[in-house]
């Protein structure tokens, strides 16, 4: 349930204002009718939130007799449900039109602390590493020169002599 309660900002009626009459110059409250829904900022804080209520909801349902129980609690789940989704805007969008895919506050956060964990782990790896690579490096440069100095041919050449007189 982490994140689940979020900031939520009711409107209140705005742009009330006199608007100028017409050739009279008599002036008239004009009310326009704006968004009365909840603002809310993720659709599955809200979803989570229903069904943190609908608990409540299957509790009330206790109380009802055994034969009508299910139907009646069935109902009440639906029109709680949609009574909310009707009247709660995700992001200024009506709850059908609102998309699953933000993040809360708080998942943002966790991944923001990741991303920053991996970053300085990559920032040292870059420090440490070429440090190791030019050990092993010069290691291995030691380690032939010693193989080489220690070669020695199998096969000895043969001294060959030249014969001016092969017996004529």
């Amino acid at each position: 349930m982490e994140g689940a309660l979020e900031s939520v900002a009711l409107s209140a009626p705005r742009d009330v204002g006199r608007v100028a009459g017409t050739d009279d110059g008599a002036s008239v409250l004009a009310t326009s009718r704006k968004d009365f829904r909840v603002r809310c900022t993720s659709k599955r804080a809200v979803t989570e939130m229903l069904e943190l209520c609908g608990s409540f909801v299957q509790k009330l349902g206790d109380t009802l007799p055994e034969e009508i129980r299910e139907p009646v609690l069935r109902d009440a789940q639906w029109t709680f449900e949609s009574a909310v989704q009707e009247n709660v805007s995700i992001n200024g969008q009506a709850w059908q039109e609102a998309s699953d895919n933000y993040f809360m506050d708080s998942d943002i956060k966790v991944l923001e602390d990741q991303f920053d964990e991996i970053i300085v782990d990559i920032a040292t790896k870059r420090k440490q590493y070429p440090r190791k690579i030019l050990e092993c490096v010069i290691k291995i440069i030691k380690a032939k020169q010693e193989i080489l100095k220690q070669y020695h041919p199998v096969v000895h050449s043969l001294d060959l002599k030249y014969d001016p007189d092969p017996g004529l």
